[in-house]
């Protein structure tokens, strides 16, 4: 929540210490310390306080100290959480606009994702989050998501048949993995690990990042690069806390959220190549270079459900006309 603490004394903006500011926003983030996302918002705060001499800090929350991501977005909405990074999954059943840019292969690549998400549809989704009550500051890149699992390489769409994969809980996912042919089972990334462990599942789907850091090449070696979604993720305020703030403090929180993608992209790129060799060199075995036809081919009912209205169907329009 948004915490009024005092004035703080005078003096250079890095000789005032987080206890006296007079605004805390915290921030919840599911990843570890140091992950690209993590980083980008740290250095955001880093701007914020500095723009603010001080006066406005923000304190990130990693590893999902404030709760999975499910409970930290509901807490960003209520205000008890300032701010959230997040990724779109969970929203496609609560902002509609999400479920478009969630679709398998609806993105040809990062770069295409990105000039997507940095103009008109990336504001007119903004616009479905405010409805929610979260502002949005700016979009992250989720990755291209990959099934791996500690059964057996995915070379073929054919080898997804009957295996249990962990999707997060979205309908779009679930449905996408019937389509493939598998079984989906939403649960919290918090229990991924055991849960391959276990048995419980196959495996999951994911991006080289999140399956190096959260541990799951450890009981789960085979990757394989189907790429099947390039997920935008988001960095949002809670409205709560945002009309507690100024108009100006405001506007610094939007410029510094706006100039912390471009930080978090590059930061990003450089993870996936240190990822990717990270995992092979502890024995995972990573399959580059399948025939993604087949995997988007299988596609054709999840769009056939999802984009039923005259909008979506602009929208996808419009995603594939762009650039």
């Amino acid at each position: 929540m948004l915490l009024v603490c005092g004035t703080i004394l005078a003096g250079s903006v890095t000789a005032a210490a987080a206890a006296d500011c007079e605004v805390k926003l915290r921030s919840a983030d599911t990843h570890p310390d140091g992950y690209p996302t993590v980083a980008a918002v740290r250095w955001m705060g880093d701007q914020v306080k500095e723009r603010t001499q001080g006066r406005v800090c923000v304190e990130v929350f990693p590893a999902s100290a404030l709760g999975e991501e499910k409970d930290s977005i509901e807490q960003t909405q209520f205000g008890v959480i300032d701010m959230v990074r997040a990724s779109f999954g969970p929203f496609n059943n609560l902002v509609p606009e999400t479920q478009i840019v969630s679709l398998p292969y609806i993105f040809r690549s990062a770069q295409h994702m990105y000039n997507v998400m940095d103009g008109p549809i990336g504001d007119q989704i903004a616009e479905g989050f405010a409805q929610h009550d979260l502002i949005v500051l700016g979009y992250y890149d989720g990755g291209a998501r990959s099934f791996y699992n500690g059964e057996r390489p995915i070379n073929k769409i054919e080898d997804l048949k009957g295996m249990k994969f962990r999707v997060m809980q979205s309908d779009v996912f679930v449905d996408m993995m019937a389509a493939f042919g598998a079984n989906a089972t939403p649960m919290p990334y918090g229990e991924v690990y055991s849960a391959i462990q276990t048995g419980v599942i196959d495996g999951a789907e994911n991006n080289p990042a999140s399956y190096d850091t959260s541990g799951h090449f450890e009981v789960a070696k085979y990757y394989t690069l189907d790429e099947h979604l390039i997920m935008p993720e988001v960095l949002a305020v809670s409205k709560v806390t945002w009309d507690k703030l100024s108009p100006e403090d405001q506007a610094v929180l939007k410029a510094a959220g706006k100039e912390s993608v471009t930080v978090m992209r590059d930061l990003w790129a450089k993870k996936i190549a240190e990822s990717e060799a990270s995992v092979e060199k502890a024995g995972s075995q990573i399959v580059r270079g399948i025939d993604k036809k087949p995997f988007i081919d299988a596609m054709e009912p999840v769009y056939a459900k999802y984009v039923t209205t005259p909008e979506a169907k602009d929208m996808v329009e419009k995603i594939r006309a762009t650039e």
